[in-house]
């Protein structure tokens, strides 16, 4: 006991100080992407035709989808003109889907919550994480959250085991229609007033499976969406400053610093 007690004291406090610090993030963290179309080349399409998704439309102007992206940066391999960078900023969740279609403008972060869902939510959210046909990824990078580095307990967010002791339903997976009754189960499971929040691509689109028959092509397809959460999947930092967001403890004016 003396000896574990005597390791943690070397260890110190591991739990990362953001908000209040921008995370350390890794080098291959690719972030917001950023466009400028005004280095586009006429009739060049080379970023469209390279990206698996579809998430590009070149055909006027230069435009980017967040929401069906999978950040595999390979549309800014192929541009000849570096018209798409990536910013490495990890703030992307949104409150509408129509914000995450972005052009040359900044995008719309999320915004709180109205003060009645504040005041019931501000200081205890709890949510079922409902895994629709993942990969794991996302659910792996929601689960991350809890772990002593992040601690979301610390905002009063945690996991929980049933949707009935839910304030909201956190999904992850392109929501296949094996699980869409499963999913419309657990929504109805869980008590009113409540939340839906969609993380990673496939839970926002369909990600790679887009267009699939057997694929609805995302949650909203099936339940009412509140806060769509980028990435494929969303790094931890993204997840949880799209939380914060929609509890009101980040303002959407904040100024962006990567």
């Amino acid at each position: 006991m003396i000896r574990a007690l005597r390791e943690r004291w070397r260890q110190g406090h591991r739990t990362m100080a953001y908000p209040a610090g921008a995370p350390v993030l890794p080098d291959r963290h690719l972030g917001r992407p950023a466009l400028d179309p005004s280095r586009c080349l006429p009739d060049c399409h080379a970023c469209a035709e390279a990206c698996p998704t579809a998430a590009i439309d070149a055909t006027a102007g230069l435009t980017l989808d967040l929401g069906r992206c999978l950040f595999c940066a390979a549309c800014s391999q192929v541009c000849p003109r570096a018209a798409i960078a990536w910013t490495g900023d990890w703030r992307m969740a949104t409150r509408s889907r129509e914000a995450l279609v972005v052009k040359d403008r900044e995008l719309e972060l999320a915004e709180a919550l109205d003060a009645r869902l504040r005041r019931l939510f501000g200081r205890s959210l709890k949510l079922r994480q409902v895994s629709a046909g993942g990969c794991n990824a996302c659910e792996a990078d929601v689960n991350v959250l809890s772990t002593i580095g992040w601690d979301i307990g610390r905002f009063g967010i945690q996991i929980v085991a049933s949707p009935r002791h839910a304030d909201g339903l956190l999904i992850t997976g392109p929501v296949p229609e094996n699980m869409r009754l499963g999913l419309e189960k657990t929504w109805q499971a869980t008590p009113s007033p409540k939340l839906v929040i969609a993380v990673g691509a496939c839970a926002i689109a369909g990600g790679p499976f887009a267009g699939h028959p057997e694929v609805t092509g995302g949650a909203a397809a099936t339940v009412p969406v509140d806060l769509f959460i980028p990435g494929c999947p969303p790094h931890p930092a993204t997840i949880l400053d799209g939380l914060l967001r929609l509890l009101g403890r980040l303002s959407a004016t904040d100024p962006v610093e990567s």
